[in-house]
């Protein structure tokens, strides 16, 4: 026993405390609620008082008064005590000392009447219990226990068996077979049972055998026998033997087990009779046979499959022949039922759910299930349980539906009334029902019908609470979708209703949840069932046979397969045919026509298809080469567009994806949105439009739709709209947006770092015009509303999605048009007035204040300081008009009308075509006519009003704070350039503007400079762009070429729009343009001098770019080149060049860069289609002119009082700023006099006038070589050096002898000094200018000149305009007056600039000082060439003997014979950059980086030094000697000049 919890005093201080202290224990134990807890406390503390009176402690008499009281603490207190007796006994009888023996005989004896006395003789010894006088005799009491044990235990009572004596038995039989109809009960019938069990001493096991037999027999009485069995049997485990019995006799191999008996079994398992687990063990086969049936079939399942997607030899298939033969014998030898099955679907058939799901738990998963009539019984079961709430809910109008009586056996599935209550079972049972409810398609149906209810519902609830509640429903219906319905639909057989039906309840899920499904159904439900695997097997198979025949011929023969196909897996079908459209995409087509019979769920499923082919991470999407977009990729998205525009397919999850891909940086995906705007909204984006389909583009919607696409894609509208619908009901639209514009710079930053420049480029050109495409669309289809709800201001794109200027404008055009528009309305139905002058005004004002939060959102996008040159209102109205605004398109318009009347005629000439469809077309036809000339007319009233309003505007466009080369700068910068690379049509708008804003004759805008920077050099540029912006760019140049074209054609084009236009002017005023005054705008000959100049700046660029081996300047500047080809080449020259160029590339790209190649040889064949059009070079601009009177020159309106110089070529090219624009980008402009002809130079590409270009050949006088030098002074000398040049100097001579002295007679002394002054300090420089002029750079004139032409003023009258101009303009821009005066010696400027003294005072303090040092400065230049006399010598030796490109060398002289003959002026090699081929080609190997710089610009012996007047060498001579006395105080005087005009 336990160690005592008593006091260790207890026993002495008995009387005091220890009674109390033991009773109280006690109680304490008594009320424990744990019940061994406090009967072994009780029992411990009674042994201790026991054990105490045993030893004697303690007094026997007050041990067993305090027993008496303890009695009362518990009702089984005296059991207790009896097994406390029970163990004393046991070790008292084993000690020695008796009088511990006798103490607990008469502790016992004292307890007689509080302790029972069957209770003592259950527990004690026979001989205690002899002791206490219980009983008699001890030996005789044992004896008695024997024999009874014996009687109950070992002795068998003999019962009288049926086959003994029946009589009992047939009563018995009778008894339960009587009519159970009346008023007979179980009760009743069960005493006769008993009565007759007694009298004919009936074995009751037998008789409870009898009764269930006959309950089998009569089973539809389960109200009587199961009361009846209930009553009569006493251990449940008996009737589970007797059940169990009967199972096994019918588990024969032929035998079957009657239905009857497992109705019985279900029955009493219902009622709670037997226990499952103890009938469960009689059944048969046992649970690991059915594990290993189950995965033998999944093994067959997948042997099928393999079968039927192996190619077979014809030799193999006679042995599976033979195989499937014999496993279909060993199948005809029926093998024993499954009991557990039977049982199974009787538990089902009553309802009992809670057995039925405790059987199939023992099973694999749906191996129950996968038997027909298991699933009818499970089906039945839950059409009983949701029946009252699919007639509340699920029932369609007008269907009465069908009555079921629901079971009345307590315990089933309580009815479902509400949407909760399918919670309790119905899930469950379907969980276990899978995809077999294909059995019953009814169910399907009303499951599919009770979910639309719920979805119904959900999406009513308006509160958040109300739907997070319903929550775990939603989850159910989804899982019953995933696990039952799409795993049903594919088991049925073509089932389209059911189909439909399914996708009446997932159209009400989101797509997410949708394609969610899909996935699971494809990739996951195949795999589990065996039934499903060989579905999918077969369908694969039935699938590629489809696909092989598939035709354009048999499209609809075969769509119907298709369908039928699709109607139960459509997963596997599209899969399939998916995979066979990415290896041929020339099934595209039929594939498409062929859909034509697919459900709404079919087309459902095969958008989600496309979206996980189109994803696949296993699929590269480039080629091999990584240069290119793979093949896959593109025949998919031909295939979505395509699809997507014939069927009503829903688009969100395609759009979404493409969002999420552009999320992740990726771009690749935005060819499929392409192809979707392509063919559902009919707008399509190509660089290779042709001019008449630019032209219409230029137009109305309906111009557009008509001429401006390939082809003509009708019948958009619906298509259209839907897309348009997803956009706005997905929010996708300004994300597709905002993503595409800043994805163009993650294709180069992010996306393209490993990638192949070529296939940067690709995607680049893929993302922009993307971008074009989709906000035409947008614009286009979406309602003014809704674009400006959408699309924020500018200045929000532009910061705070950091979206680039360029795409935020085009996005941002269209709203403005549409708020112009709108207020436009507004203000003609506020006033309603019949003139159209109000109009106009109320269209100005409308602009003025649309535009007007726009002109101050526009500020924050650039510095302040841009600001200072150009208005917002000029960047917000450049950026804010389109080709639509600012012409009308009549050619297109009238092609468009044209064509339709042509169509109509030729209708009417045919006599085949129906009259009701000829009458159709023709009312079409005209309709559409007057719509196109609707269009016009609108179209022309808009753009009048947007001229007027340009007109108002213009005056305050251009501030010109600093000087005009920066003001040109930023325009170009800032708006044409980023503009015109756009798009085609921007390309085109750019031109047209830079001539509209000439046109205005806008104040400060410099047209010759503009177009001058835009063709000097365009290497950068060309360098710098995609493939498909070289083509904009090239259109751009097209149209910029195509105006100056114009202009230089005719003298009375340009007098007419260029004469007297401020955008000629050669200097600009502060006062504004005066228009009388011709002598500060550029002659028409300049004009062509400057023309040329601009080709050959072309033809160099060109030139450079060919020849760098770079694949992105040759395709770019191929592109470009066939672009410009209707206006450029036109110098015969020039064009030699570009050829021989063409002609390298084509010999060297042939097999190296096919692409390349193929561009180099169809530019070559224009080229040498265009070659007829060509000029010679003295045809396109005169090369020589004779010197006019002084009268006849133009005055100069500078303010100095220039001399009178020689004029040079307009188009002679100063390439030290070509080859330096970013040490002169920032420089002005000078204009250049005319009279003043060796320092005026045309514009160069960044501005800078003489002064600079006199610098740069200063500071580049000492790389020429001296030897050219001298050729070059020998041939200066000697004008006529060739035959050409006599003949011509004879011809030229009287005229050339009379103006010299013409010249001289109305030239002031002082200026003639000055003028021979500066021509002697600049004769070096013009030594090497002139051999670098492309033509024409010995023969100069007085006549043209360049951009200004100051004529002879007297000092007085100049001084007196430079004082007016001085008051008026504080910021006028230095004219060419004040620059062209500068000295090419740095030693003479600097102390000009620091010393502000008198002409005169100069000249003679430091006349002497000056000759000294020009001394210094010929010994240094002398021994100079010297030196590079000698290695010039060494380098000729050296290209002697390599003879590299002779064959082009004899090209290019051949090409300069035959110019030879009209041009008879054309000597120096370097006239053109034909001639330089072979020289460039070996500088490029014999010189260093740096001097690779120069090696086209060496200079050439020239024919004339004279600069425009040819002198005699007698006159030269003297005129040399005099210019060496008189050249520092000339210079000094120019230097005075200067520094007073910035006084």
């Amino acid at each position: 026993m336990a160690a005592p919890e008593l006091p260790s005093d207890w026993v002495k201080n008995w009387e005091k405390s220890g009674k109390q202290d033991f009773v109280q224990l006690c109680q304490n134990h008594t009320e424990k609620g744990n019940y061994d807890q406090s009967v072994k406390g009780i029992q411990t503390l009674l042994y201790e008082l026991c054990l105490s009176a045993v030893q004697g402690r303690m007094k026997l008499d007050l041990t067993a008064n305090v027993l008496s009281e303890v009695m009362d603490l518990r009702e089984d207190m005296s059991s207790v005590l009896a097994d406390v007796f029970c163990i004393l006994d046991i070790e008292t009888s084993s000690l020695e000392d008796k009088n511990k023996r006798e103490h607990f005989i008469q502790l016992v004896g004292a307890c007689l009447l509080i302790i029972p006395d069957s209770i003592l003789k259950e527990r004690l010894d026979p001989d205690t219990l002899e002791s206490l006088g219980l009983i008699k005799q001890a030996h005789q009491f044992n004896q008695k226990i024997v024999k009874i044990k014996t009687k109950l235990f070992y002795k068998q009572q003999k019962f009288n068996l049926l086959r003994e004596e029946n009589e009992g038995y047939a009563k018995l039989i009778t008894e339960l077979g009587q009519d159970l109809s009346g008023n007979i009960t179980s009760h009743h019938v069960l005493q006769n049972i008993q009565s007759l069990i007694g009298c004919f001493n009936l074995d009751p096991n037998r008789v409870l055998d009898v009764i269930l037999e006959v309950y089998e027999c009569r089973c539809e009485h389960d109200d009587f026998f199961l009361p009846l069995i209930q009553s009569y049997m006493c251990e449940p485990l008996t009737l589970c033997h007797i059940l169990g019995f009967k199972f096994q006799f019918y588990q024969e191999p032929n035998e079957e087990t009657p239905p009857a008996l497992y109705h019985i079994a279900a029955a009493l398992l219902h009622q709670s009779i037997i226990e499952l687990e103890d009938l469960y063990a009689h059944l048969l086969p046992v649970d690991s046979a059915i594990i290993e049936e189950h995965k033998k079939d999944i093994a067959e399942a997948k042997q099928i499959a393999r079968k039927l997607t192996m190619v077979v030899v014809p030799s193999d298939k006679s042995e599976d022949k033979e195989r499937e033969k014999e496993k279909e014998e060993e199948r005809s030898e029926k093998s024993p039922d499954n009991q557990k099955l039977g049982l199974l679907e009787a538990l089902l058939r009553i309802g009992d759910w809670k057995h039925a799901q405790s059987v199939m738990d023992q099973m694999p998963a749906f191996y129950a299930a996968s038997h027909k009539s298991i699933a009818l019984a499970l089906c039945q079961l839950i059409h009983l349980t949701i029946h009252p709430l699919y007639m509340r809910v699920g029932i369609p109008k007008g269907a009465k539906g069908h009555n079921f009586e629901p079971l009345k056996s307590p315990g089933v599935p309580g009815p479902a009334e509400c949407f909760e209550d399918l919670r309790k079972d119905v899930f469950r049972m379907l969980g276990y029902l899978g995809p077999h409810m294909a059995h019953d398609p009814v169910l399907f149906a009303k499951l599919t019908r009770l979910g639309k209810a719920f979805m119904r519902e959900y999406q009513g609830q308006a509160s958040q609470e109300a739907k997070d509640k319903m929550e775990p429903l939603l989850s159910c219906f989804l899982s019953m979708a995933d696990q039952v319905l799409l795993p049903s639909l594919s088991l049925m057989e073509s089932n389209a209703c059911m189909s439909e039906e399914l996708w009446g309840l997932f159209k009400l899920f989101p797509y997410q949840y949708r394609y969610r499904l899909y996935g699971q159904w494809k990739n996951e439900t195949y795999n589990g069932h065996p039934l499903l695997v060989k579905v999918k097997a077969q369908t694969v198979d039935r699938s590629k046979y489809i696909m092989k025949r598939l035709t354009k011929e048999n499209v609809k023969p075969s769509g119907r397969q298709i369908g039928k196909l699709s109607h139960s897996n459509p997963t596997i079908l599209f899969d399939y045919m998916l995979s066979q459209i990415q290896w041929y995409d020339n099934l595209i087509t039929p594939v498409v026509d062929s859909l034509k019979y697919l459900t709404s769920l079919s087309y459902d499923v095969f958008t989600y298809c496309i979206i996980e082919a189109l994803a696949n991470p296993e699929k590269e999407r480039m080629k091999h080469d990584d240069t290119t977009i793979s093949s896959w990729l593109q025949s998919l998205a031909s295939l979505c567009g395509a699809v997507f525009r014939k069927y009503p397919i829903e688009l969100a999850g395609l759009l979404q994806y493409v969002t999420n891909q552009l999320k992740a940086g990726k771009s690749f995906d935005l060819l499929i949105l392409k192809e979707v705007v392509q063919k559902m909204a009919g707008i399509e984006i190509t660089d290779e439009m042709t001019s008449e389909q630019l032209e219409a583009m230029t137009g109305g919607e309906q111009l557009k739709a008509e001429g401006g696409y390939f082809g003509q894609i009708r019948n958009t509208k619906k298509s259209s709209q839907r897309l348009k619908d997803v956009l706005l009901e997905h929010e996708l639209a300004l994300p597709l947006c905002l993503l595409m514009a800043q994805q163009r710079n993650g294709v180069i930053f992010s996306e393209g770092g490993e990638k192949h420049l070529k296939l940067v480029g690709k995607l680049y050109d893929q993302c922009h015009d993307t971008l074009v495409q989709f906000g035409g669309f947008l614009a286009s289809n979406l309602s003014t509303e809704d674009y400006i709800k959408r699309v924020p201001s500018i200045d929000v794109l532009c910061n705070q999605y950091h979206t680039p200027h360029d795409a935020a404008f085009y996005l941002s055009r269209p709203m403005y048009a549409h708020q112009i528009l709108s207020k436009y309305d507004e203000l003609k139905k506020a006033e309603k007035g019949s003139r159209q002058q109000p109009k106009v005004q109320k269209y100005v004002a409308a602009c003025d204040m649309v535009m007007a939060p726009v002109h101050e959102a526009v500020l924050s996008l650039h510095p302040p300081r841009v600001w200072d040159d150009i208005r917002p209102q000029f960047y917000a109205t450049f950026w804010s008009l389109t080709m639509y605004d600012l012409a009308v398109p009549h050619g297109a318009y009238e092609r468009e009308v044209n064509k339709l009347k042509a169509q109509i005629k030729a209708m009417e000439e045919n006599q085949e075509m129906p009259l009701n469809k000829k009458k159709k077309e023709k009312e079409r036809c005209t309709a559409l006519q007057e719509k196109l000339l609707e269009e016009e007319r609108k179209q022309q009233e808009h753009v009048q009003r947007v001229h007027h309003r340009l007109k108002l505007e213009k005056d305050n466009w251009l501030l010109a704070k600093s000087t005009k080369n920066e003001t040109i700068t930023k325009f170009l910068q800032l708006c044409l350039f980023p503009r015109c690379i756009f798009s085609a049509s921007d390309a085109v708008y750019c031109a047209r503007f830079v001539e509209l804003v000439h046109q205005q004759k806008t104040p400060n805008f410099c047209t010759l400079l503009c177009y001058d920077r835009v063709f000097s050099d365009i290497i950068y540029t060309v360098a710098s762009c995609t493939e498909n912006e070289s083509r904009r760019y090239g259109r751009f140049l097209c149209c910029m070429l195509e105006t100056v074209t114009r202009w230089h054609s005719d003298r009375a084009i340009y007098e007419k729009e260029c004469g007297n236009y401020p955008g000629f002017l050669t200097i600009f005023r502060a006062s504004g343009f005066d228009g009388g005054n011709k002598a500060d705008q550029l002659d028409y000959e300049n004009f062509r001098h400057v023309v040329h100049k601009w080709h050959y700046k072309l033809t160099k660029a060109s030139v450079h770019c060919l020849e760098t081996g770079e694949y992105t300047h040759i395709r770019n500047i191929l592109i470009v080149l066939t672009k410009i080809l209707p206006y450029y080449p036109k110098v015969l020259n020039l064009g030699q060049a570009l050829e021989c160029r063409v002609h390298k590339i084509c010999q060297e790209e042939k097999e190296k860069r096919p692409d390349l190649y193929a561009l180099a040889m169809g530019y070559s064949g224009q080229l040498k289609g265009r070659k007829q059009h060509m000029v010679p070079e003295n045809e396109f601009h005169h090369k020589e002119f004779p010197v006019p009177s002084a009268t006849s020159a133009g005055q100069q309106n500078g303010s100095n009082s220039a001399p009178t110089k020689p004029t040079t070529n307009a188009s002679k090219n100063d390439d030290s700023t070509a080859e330096e624009p970013e040490r002169s980008k920032d420089k002005p402009v000078k204009p250049v006099a005319k009279a003043n002809s060796s320092a005026a130079k045309t514009p160069t590409s960044n501005g800078n006038g003489a002064s600079n270009s006199i610098k740069a050949n200063k500071e580049r006088e000492d790389k020429d070589k001296s030897g050219k030098e001298k050729k070059e002074k020998k041939e200066r000398a000697t004008p006529g050096s060739t035959p050409e040049a006599k003949a011509e100097s004879r011809k030229e001579r009287p005229k050339e002898e009379k103006t010299p002295r013409e010249g001289k007679e109305k030239m002031p002394k002082a200026e003639r000094e000055r003028s021979k002054l500066e021509e002697k300090g600049r004769s070096g420089a013009e030594q090497k200018e002139v051999s670098k002029e492309p033509t024409h750079e010995n023969k100069r004139s007085t006549t043209p000149g360049s951009l200004k032409t100051p004529g002879q003023r007297s000092g007085s009258d100049e001084s007196e305009r430079e004082h007016k101009r001085r008051k008026m303009d504080p910021h006028s821009s230095p004219t060419l007056s004040s620059s062209s005066v500068k000295d090419s010696n740095t030693e003479l400027k600097d102390n000009a600039v620091k010393h502000h003294i008198n002409f005169s005072s100069v000249a003679r303090s430091k006349s002497a000082e000056r000759e000294t040092l020009e001394k210094r400065d010929g010994e240094i230049i002398m021994d100079r060439s010297k030196e590079r006399e000698k290695k010039e010598e060494r380098e000729r030796k050296e290209r002697k003997r390599e003879n590299i490109d002779r064959d082009l060398t004899l090209e290019s002289k051949r090409g300069r014979k035959d110019e030879n003959g009209t041009n008879s002026s054309k000597h120096s090699k370097s006239s053109s950059p034909s001639d330089s081929v072979p020289g460039e080609d070996r500088e490029k190997r014999k010189r260093s980086k740096s001097a690779s710089k120069e090696k086209g610009e060496t200079p050439k012996p020239e024919r004339n030094s004279t600069g425009g007047k040819k002198e005699s060498r007698h006159d030269k001579e003297k005129s040399e000697k005099k210019e060496k006395r008189e050249s520092s105080a000339g210079k000094e005087e120019k230097k005075h000049h200067k520094s007073e005009k910035h006084r």
